[in-house]
């Protein structure tokens, strides 16, 4: 495969993401493992692969790179999205992939008191994202693209826009968010904060999405 041919095959693949409205998490995870494929296989373009080298790089990734039984799977999804949506390829069912083992592990959940603690280390804008996402129930994603106009202060609820699944939805907005806070603390963007909780977390978002804006546009907030 021509590495000049790659970077095409990737924008066709994020142009069938985006036109799915898929996650931007997905987008680039989807993205890496359809590259590491084309790596894998010396750089042949993945039209001139089949079900043979997809089972090869999946049994590779379990037996030699150890990768658990998630990763698997989601390199598998992303191959099947790349042959299925993009090349328009039926891939055959893969019964000779060599499967990671799926640990037998009971899930870690934190006592109230054990939240309570971990939110109260937090400050400022990352108190009350925190706070957002530990009581409203909502993705990490979901949270820093809250918009002002989603949060009804009134009826105790947000709206959802664009979620999983490109569904919109509807949760709740407890009382402890929504009400005054009487110990309201100075912090680093002091001047976007109130005594009132409710303009305390409009201003946030705001804020928020200020920052989203220059790193979008390339200003200097921008990362490397």
């Amino acid at each position: 495969m021509d590495p000049a041919s790659a970077p095409r095959l990737l924008a066709r693949v994020r142009a069938k993401i985006r036109l799915k409205h898929y996650s931007i998490g997905t987008e680039q995870a989807y993205a890496d493992w359809i590259r590491r494929y084309v790596l894998f296989h010396g750089k042949r373009h993945p039209s001139a692969l089949g079900a043979t080298e997809v089972e090869a790089f999946l049994t590779h990734l379990a037996v030699e790179g150890k990768v658990a039984a998630a990763p698997q799977n989601q390199a598998k999804a992303a191959l099947l999205f790349l042959y299925r949506e993009v090349l328009a390829v039926e891939l055959p069912w893969l019964d000779n992939v060599t499967r990671a083992k799926q640990p037998a592990r009971l899930p870690i959940v934190l006592t109230r008191d054990e939240v309570t603690r971990i939110l109260a280390r937090l400050r400022g804008v990352h108190a009350l994202i925190g706070a957002l996402l530990y009581g409203t129930g909502l993705r990490v994603m979901e949270g820093v693209r809250v918009r002002v106009q989603d949060i009804d202060f009134d009826r105790r609820h947000i709206i959802v826009r664009d979620g999983k699944g490109s569904k919109d939805r509807m949760t709740m907005l407890p009382d402890r968010l929504a009400q005054r806070d009487a110990e309201a603390k100075s912090t680093p963007h002091a001047k976007f904060m109130r005594a009132d909780l409710c303009t305390r977390l409009v201003s946030v978002l705001e804020l928020t999405q200020f920052h989203h804006s220059r790193n979008s546009s390339g200003g200097p907030l921008q990362n490397g």
